[in-house]
């Protein structure tokens, strides 16, 4: 690269690092809470007006009843049986971070597909940041063209860089 280079982690730069087993305390019992399937009492864990940046396909949401609403209630309805098992976890600070999946049935309508009564895997990545025992702050991206190749539909119409891909590939759950 040429030039002057662009600031690079310009949001977790000054974290206060006395800040992680709190951060880690907050992420590990909300998740516990997540897979309790809690929707009217999540704000034990989440600020009032926290914003939750998701992906396409799974849009921003600001404050908790629109997560609640617009995320919460919509994915239990297309997903039954889910639980969310995360992979890997990292605490900095204010910071946390963890990749995952959620496995679950599809049991409601989603994405115009209607229920299967298929078991699926719901792969995601979060990172998310904490203040006095909050979460302020989260982005996710959620594989929702992997689940819905599951369900049979293609969004890529054949020209995903899948075709790209050799040889034999390494389990994405070593032990699952």
């Amino acid at each position: 690269m040429k030039g002057t280079r662009p600031e690079q982690a310009a949001l977790s730069r000054d974290t206060d690092m006395s800040k992680t087993a709190e951060t880690q305390r907050v992420i590990e019992t909300m998740v516990d809470g997540l897979n309790d399937h809690r929707i009217a009492d999540i704000g034990e864990f989440f600020s009032s007006g926290f914003r939750w940046m998701g992906n396409q396909g799974c849009g921003t949401k600001i404050g908790l009843k629109e997560f609640q609403d617009n995320w919460q209630k919509p994915f239990q309805a297309a997903f039954s049986d889910k639980v969310c098992i995360d992979e890997a976890r990292l605490y900095m600070g204010e910071w946390a971070a963890a990749f995952g999946r959620q496995e679950a049935v599809h049991s409601g309508t989603f994405m115009g597909v209607e229920s299967t009564g298929q078991r699926v895997e719901i792969r995601y990545m979060d990172f998310w940041k904490v203040v006095d025992g909050k979460i302020v702050d989260n982005w996710v991206m959620v594989d929702f063209p992997f689940v819905l190749a599951q369900l049979g539909v293609d969004v890529f119409n054949g020209e995903g860089w899948e075709a790209f891909d050799k040889g034999d590939k390494q389990p994405l759950h070593p032990g699952h």
